[in-house]
């Protein structure tokens, strides 16, 4: 079934892509659409404050094994997103995900075997994958 949506999703990027269709403009929308989801969640910040930054160094102990990095490492952020700045941000990685499907179907790439093969990769490499 997921498979079916994910196909869906692609198929509906493939109708309506009408000016975007040069893979030149692909790429340069698909990072302009990157840029406003960093800007969506630097505004959370910075404007709306929902959430906070805490940010600083992390003293990881000499003796500490890699399984402790996922207790040791935090994401800096304190608070979570309001309503308004989540729904943004979803809206902007809404936009992301459509210029994704966009590139793929421009390299005749399928986007639910890229989410396979990559599920499969990290599920085989677990913490030793370092993306």
């Amino acid at each position: 079934m997921k498979d079916i949506l994910c196909d869906e999703f692609q198929n509906t990027v493939a109708e309506l892509l009408i000016r975007h269709q040069s893979i030149l403009d692909i790429l340069s929308k698909s990072q302009e659409a990157v840029a406003r989801v960093n800007r969506a969640a630097v505004k959370a910040v910075t404007n709306c404050g929902c959430i906070k930054i805490n940010a600083a160094k992390k003293l990881i102990p000499e003796d500490a094994k890699l399984e402790d990095l996922k207790e040791l490492l935090d994401s800096h952020l304190a608070g979570n997103l309001c309503d308004n700045c989540k729904e943004m941000i979803e809206s902007e990685l809404g936009k992301t995900l459509f210029y994704l499907a966009a590139l793929c179907n421009a390299l005749d790439i399928n986007l639910y075997d890229v989410f396979l093969k990559e599920h499969k990769k990290i599920s085989t490499l677990r913490i030793f994958n370092f993306t």
